[in-house]
């Protein structure tokens, strides 16, 4: 038995299919297209029960690619039944989409979800005068807190035991006459769901004109004469007029508010937290927040109130450490624990103990050690995108996010990317401008990906245990930040130069603040754990195999002692000198840099564990246990840049390194789904090559305004504040430019 869930976004719908399926759940994609597929099987009623989670759609035309799929799984792949969650709390906008349903033959049971705020608001709803005017069995659910999701699967069963002939709202309203005529064109032929057909048919819906092009002529004729002059050939606004009026003379009815309840509780809330002026600064207090618990080694920074005394190898020594950080020195330990393991298992100075130990082990541990920190930072995350929060993120930064050239709309696929850039390339799918859409795929690297955490975490690592005025959340924090600030900066120049276009408007509902549920955090975090493990024994262990011979043999394929004499070491130095100029290629080992920034291309975690292949298991070993300096892998990250008339710039060689790989072309999964969705040869490599020229020309900035302040603080300071009034002057006199054009069009 197979039932389809189908709901507007933010209705609860994701929260109900993780309750009805949870770990049975799978994602895949829909037969050509990259709409999220996601099914699982619900097992408590004795047999097994399909779940298939539809795309969030507020109504069954075919404007955006979810609601072609939405439309085509309902009226092709015919479920035994529909589960259509609605919101209680906006049932008015809910049922819209209901009444379209409605007009399916398939079996509808409505799941009236949030059930648990309706009551705490003190309105109620009317079940028997809801079901007797919908015609179909009502639930009241809370899928947040689990309630009566046995009793709404129950009656979805039975529902399905039973035929159902669909009809329409449309049978009641100013174009009764029309719609009868029109169904009964359909009553001739063997097609099922005709009440929606024709409601498709009168909207002039194009996916239904195609198919039924005999049809369409005869009811253009019967158009001709049912319109005089009144509808003014807008049939569709006329049907979503009639459904709003019917919704509104006999479905509203059923919900009873409380009088004089004033501001409901999400709503007090956005009056801080959607705040035209401190929305923002809020939004970035939250954000650091994050980072702090994640990778700080000073929780709250109460070093100072701790004996120096305490010293704890999991807890922090003199301080506390941060709950990522803990989470990770507890890994660390396990870590060393099999390290130990395969020391004493392998016999030293053989050619597979360098594979497996210092190749295979010394790579994958390297990436591995930062795993605990991903998970606790999906988990924050989880917990503000679940609680309702990183909904209004995009309300708040769609002003700023417009006067660059994205609705903040765009913002969120390029949300998506700081999970992975793939999913969020291809929800770029939901632009209707093409303008809009490829300039989003050209900023989707600059958010960035779980997959280049490692990096940031473990240069935050090492130069906060070697430079105690750098802390490593300030870093990592810095980072994501100046990620933001590249694509909005970027987005500007695209849209005055080579991506020109408009920027689609941006509506979208808010969803009610509520408690974040554990399992939907739970599956989120057992899903990336999956992912990210799958992957490390996967891709990356092949990589680093390849590496490791590239690494350990010169051309002649003679096993080298020295691997800066191997094949990866020959090549690495040829084209280092390409990369002096941005500081990390500069020294004796530059190339080890450029090396491990191009394995990156194939997996980003491949970055440190290409930097723990050439550095040496020991490194990876330091990196887990918090103690950097002075292992083999902290000596060759703190090495990075060398020095300049005898001023170190391993920091402006590090920023420049991290910028570099934070801008890049990202992965090359990444790449082909940008290929994808850009469907065109030339944009793809338009796209490469703004992404190659914009990470060169910011790292090349920041290297050299570094080393400038490094030398003398005073005047890179200055160079530096210099340059940021430019380029904010010169987007202000742009923007002055574009909005006198616009007036004097008007």
């Amino acid at each position: 038995m197979k039932f389809a869930l189908a709901g507007n976004p933010n209705s609860g719908k994701t929260t109900l299919f993780n309750a009805l399926t949870g770990s049975t759940a799978h994602v895949g994609n829909w037969p050509g297209v990259t709409v999220d597929k996601r099914v699982g099987m619900y097992k408590k009623l004795g047999e097994q029960i399909e779940i298939v989670d539809l795309p969030g759609i507020y109504s069954m035309s075919p404007y955006t690619p979810e609601e072609v799929v939405s439309r085509n799984f309902m009226l092709e792949d015919k479920p035994d039944g529909i589960i259509n969650i609605v919101d209680v709390t906006n049932l008015e906008r809910n049922l819209y989409l209901t009444t379209q349903l409605l007009e399916l033959d398939t079996p509808i049971i409505v799941a009236l979800n949030m059930s648990d705020l309706l009551a705490k608001s003190g309105a109620t709803v009317d079940i028997a005068k809801l079901e007797k005017a919908l015609g179909v069995p009502c639930v009241e659910i809370s899928a947040l807190k689990g309630n009566n999701l046995q009793d709404l699967m129950k009656k979805a069963v039975a529902a399905t035991k039973e035929k159902r002939i669909g009809w329409s709202v449309v049978k009641d309203s100013m174009i009764t006459d029309l719609y009868n005529e029109v169904i009964g064109l359909y009553e001739s032929t063997d097609m099922t769901d005709k009440a929606f057909h024709a409601v498709k048919m009168i909207e002039n819906d194009e996916l239904e004109i195609v198919h039924n092009l005999e049809i369409q002529e005869k009811v253009n004729l019967l158009k001709e004469d049912v319109d005089t002059g009144i509808f003014q050939g807008d049939y569709e606004g006329v049907v979503a007029d009639a459904r709003y009026k019917n919704i509104t003379a006999h479905y509203s009815s059923a919900l009873v508010k409380k009088e004089n309840t004033g501001l409901s509780t999400s709503e007090k809330v956005d009056r801080v937290m959607t705040h035209r002026i401190w929305s923002i600064p809020i939004f970035l207090l939250i954000m650091f927040g994050v980072f702090h618990m994640t990778f700080s080694e000073n929780l709250f920074y109460l070093g100072g109130l701790i004996p120096d005394s305490f010293d704890s190898a999991i807890f922090g020594s003199g301080k506390i450490n941060s709950p990522g950080i803990i989470l990770t020195n507890i890994l660390g330990l396990g870590t060393g624990w099999i390290d130990g393991l395969i020391s004493n298992a392998l016999p030293a100075g053989t050619w597979y103990t360098g594979l497996i130990y210092n190749g295979i082990w010394g790579g994958v541990s390297a990436v591995l050690g930062f795993l605990m920190q991903i998970l606790t930072l999906y988990f924050f995350i989880a917990i503000l995108e679940d609680s309702g929060y990183m909904a209004r993120v995009a309300f708040i930064l769609d002003r700023a996010f417009r006067r660059m050239g994205l609705s903040g709309k765009a913002f969120m696929p390029l949300v998506m990317c700081f999970g992975c850039a793939i999913p969020g390339i291809m929800g770029t799918k939901t632009l209707e401008n093409d303008a809009e859409r490829r300039r989003t795929i050209m900023l989707t690297p600059f958010f960035s990906c779980g997959a280049k955490l490692p990096i940031w975490a473990a240069f935050g690592a090492v130069f906060a245990a070697q430079y105690s005025g750098i802390n490593a959340e300030f870093l990592v924090f810095g980072t994501y930040i100046f990620g933001i600030a590249i694509a909005i900066i970027a987005s500007f120049i695209l849209k005055n130069t080579i991506v020109k276009g408009d920027t689609q408007p941006f509506i979208m509902e808010l969803p009610t603040y509520h408690s974040p549920q554990a399992r939907n955090i739970t599956v989120l975090l057992w899903d990336k754990l999956k992912h990210y493990i799958k992957k490390v024994t996967t891709v990356i262990v092949g990589a680093i195999i390849v590496l490791w011979v590239l690494q350990s043999f010169n051309f002649r394929f003679e096993m080298v002692t020295d691997s800066a004499e191997s094949i990866i070491g020959t090549i690495g130095r040829g084209i280092s000198w390409l990369f002096v100029p941005l500081g990390f290629g500069m020294g004796e080992n530059g190339w080890i840099f450029v090396v491990a920034a191009i394995t990156g291309l194939i997996a980003k975690e491949m970055v440190v564990g290409t930097l723990g292949l050439f550095g040496g298991i020991e490194g990876a070993e330091g990196i887990e246990a918090g103690e950097i300096v002075g292992t083999s892998l902290g000596v060759l990250m703190l090495g990075i840049g060398g020095t300049i008339g005898g001023v170190s710039v391993a920091i402006p060689a590090m920023l420049s390194y991290m910028a570099f790989n934070l801008l890049s072309v990202p992965c090359m999964a990444a790449v082909a789904a940008a290929a994808g969705e850009l469907n065109s040869r030339k944009h793809t490599w338009i796209t490469i090559a703004f992404w190659m020229i914009t990470s060169y020309l910011c790292s090349l900035v920041i290297f050299w305004l570094g080393t400038l302040i490094a030398w003398n603080p005073i005047i890179g300071i200055s160079v530096a504040v210099a340059l940021v009034i430019i380029i904010v002057g010169a987007i202000i006199i742009r923007e002055k430019r574009n909005s006198r054009k616009a007036l004097a069009l008007l």
